[in-house]
């Protein structure tokens, strides 16, 4: 955990006038038990007001530097653990960014998101705790020991006593909360999952009638969370009230020692009041301190988490070299390519060749799982190959940069993702600078511009989250809009097509022809693709057949028996 708390180093200042001003404050709160005694000791018993007066000053002038210690030490702390936290985001959002896909899919997004909320806000709040109480509640408590045995020290030796029974309290209940704090992380996760879930396939949900089941799998989840949380809950609870009880009988035992040694002269009345707060600060301190614990307790847990993202190494890694090619014609060419999805999962490709001439278009067809998708996955590396080469301009991937070759490739994916915002700022996605002129001009290749003029605000009509105000076949030609406004020199079209009709099919993919580079088009209707200069027909991971329209027709069956099922479909 404390490794993490390097990322708080721009904080120094913070972190050391913190737990100052917080010591300041503890010494005058110790300070202030002695006052009292000579208070009543010195004055109210020897009738002397001016004593009193001066003790009574003394007392609130303290308090008063005490409370605005107090307050530095507060304002420091929230300084120093906000800006942790912000930075500690930060820094995981970015190590998540160089994350492959792979990666992505291992964690899951709902752990992310969990890691990135709930654990690092109990990173923040122990970061404040350290500065805070940290210094001051040991402090109070070993202070509060040598200032008894400064007064008495056989009464001191009580407090001696004390403090191992709390210790004994403290370890049994904080060993048995320590597991359950992980598992209450875990449930978490899982809550989130279903949240998730829910909230993006409602209407698949409702489509299919199983509201009631979904409840009922939510209503499990918080149940189940719900236990964990009381066990823990019940048992951290313990802590306070064994803490007063132990406090309790040691000031009766106070009480009754202190008395007889009032009654024989061996302390004064004011001493043993002093004796009686410093129990109370003792044990009031460490009940500060098993609170540090369980909150100390939670952030390793949580720490652990973060950790474990931040130590992963990418498997994706940017070539560092300067020289690297910048720019892309839009030849690819895969030699002798597999690819599996992680060392448990078969083979998802087995030996692909194939060589695509820059400037032309291709199309990919085949069954559902027959690897369509992840053979374009291939080519902006967001995935590695096992075996074989992928090349484009006769370069291989692992040449390029990741930010040259991903800024001249673009994908538009099966589910089509918009962002919040205006029309104008998702089109910008694809071009930081493009003006109105070029979104128009995007828009009407991806035969959006209609409806978009159609709209009262155009451009600057408001998406919702996700898109959801648009149809399917809307929300599909606005990311291709966004995907062509950046004049890629490969252009990925995955399954993106599947939404539109048939004319404005056909239209989108005459007004394709306009551009310059290499289209490649994934498709399960014939149509789509029947006009591409190069077709490659795939089943199971493994190329079939490859040719144009024609070709495929004369030599190979299964391009054949896909056309044949969709004619009896039309018909």
């Amino acid at each position: 955990m404390f490794e993490l708390f390097a990322h708080a180093r721009n904080y120094r200042k913070q972190l050391i006038l913190g737990p100052f001003f917080k010591f300041l404050e503890a010494v005058f709160e110790l300070i202030l038990p002695l006052q009292m005694a000579r208070l009543i000791d010195a004055g109210i018993r020897q009738n002397d007001w001016n004593e009193v007066m001066r003790m009574v000053l003394w007392m609130v002038a303290m308090s008063v530097i005490g409370l605005v210690c107090a307050v530095i030490c507060q304002y420091y702390a929230s300084i120093a653990s906000q800006g942790f936290g912000t930075e500690l985001r930060n820094q995981l959002m970015k190590k998540i960014n160089t994350l492959s896909h792979d990666e992505l899919n291992q964690f899951g997004t709902d752990t992310l998101i969990t890691r990135m909320t709930n654990d690092i806000n109990q990173l923040q709040l122990a970061l404040a705790m350290l500065i805070r109480l940290v210094v001051r509640a040991p402090f109070l408590s070993i202070g509060a020991i040598i200032m008894a045995f400064y007064i008495d020290w056989q009464t001191g030796l009580l407090f001696l006593i004390v403090l191992p029974i709390f210790c004994v309290i403290l370890y049994l209940i904080i060993s048995r909360s320590v597991p359950l704090y992980k598992k209450v992380q875990e449930r978490l996760d899982r809550l989130n999952e279903l949240v998730s879930q829910n909230l993006s396939g409602v209407r698949v949900i409702r489509a299919f009638s199983r509201t009631k089941e979904q409840t009922t799998q939510f209503n499990e989840a918080t149940d189940s969370l719900n236990r964990v949380y009381l066990r823990v809950g019940n048992l951290s609870a313990l802590l306070t009230p064994a803490t007063t009880m132990l406090m309790n009988f040691g000031i009766i035992i106070l009480f009754y020692l202190g008395g007889l040694k009032v009654n024989s002269g061996n302390l004064e009345q004011g001493e043993l009041l002093a004796l009686v707060n410093y129990m109370n600060q003792m044990l009031l301190a460490l009940i500060v301190v098993s609170n540090l614990v369980l909150i100390f307790t939670r952030a390793a847990a949580s720490a652990n988490r973060v950790k474990e993202i931040l130590s992963v190494e990418p498997s994706i890694v940017s070539t560092t070299d300067t020289s690297a090619k910048t720019s892309l014609a839009g030849g690819v060419e895969f030699k002798e390519v597999d690819f599996r999805y992680g060392p448990k999962y078969g083979l998802a490709l087995k030996q692909i060749n194939f060589t695509v001439t820059p400037g032309t278009t291709v199309g990919i067809i085949g069954p559902t799982g027959s690897g369509k998708s992840t053979v374009t996955q291939l080519i902006p590396r967001f995935y590695d190959t096992s075996r074989g080469q992928v090349l484009l301009d006769g370069i291989d991937v692992h040449d390029f940069t990741l930010e040259t070759l991903r800024s001249e490739i673009t994908m538009v994916p099966q589910t089509a993702v918009l962002f919040s915002g205006t029309i104008r700022e998702n089109l910008q996605w694809g071009k930081k600078d493009a003006t109105d002129d070029e979104c128009w001009e995007a828009l009407t290749i991806a035969q959006a511009r209609e409806f978009v003029e159609g709209l009262k605000d155009g451009l600057d009509t408001q998406i919702f989250e996700g898109g959801k105000n648009f149809s399917g076949g809307q929300r599909q030609r606005l990311t291709i809009a966004r995907a062509i406004i950046a004049k890629p020199a490969i252009l990925i079209l995955d399954d993106s097509l599947s939404a539109l009709d048939y004319q404005t099919d056909l239209l989108l993919r005459k007004a394709l022809q306009q551009l310059n580079g290499t289209v490649i088009i994934i498709s399960q209707r014939v149509r789509s693709i029947q006009q591409a200069e190069q077709i490659l027909v795939m089943d199971s991971g493994e190329l079939l057949a490859q040719g144009t329209h024609e070709e495929l027709m004369a030599t190979s069956v299964e391009y054949q028996e896909i056309v044949a099922s969709q004619e009896e479909e039309t018909e």
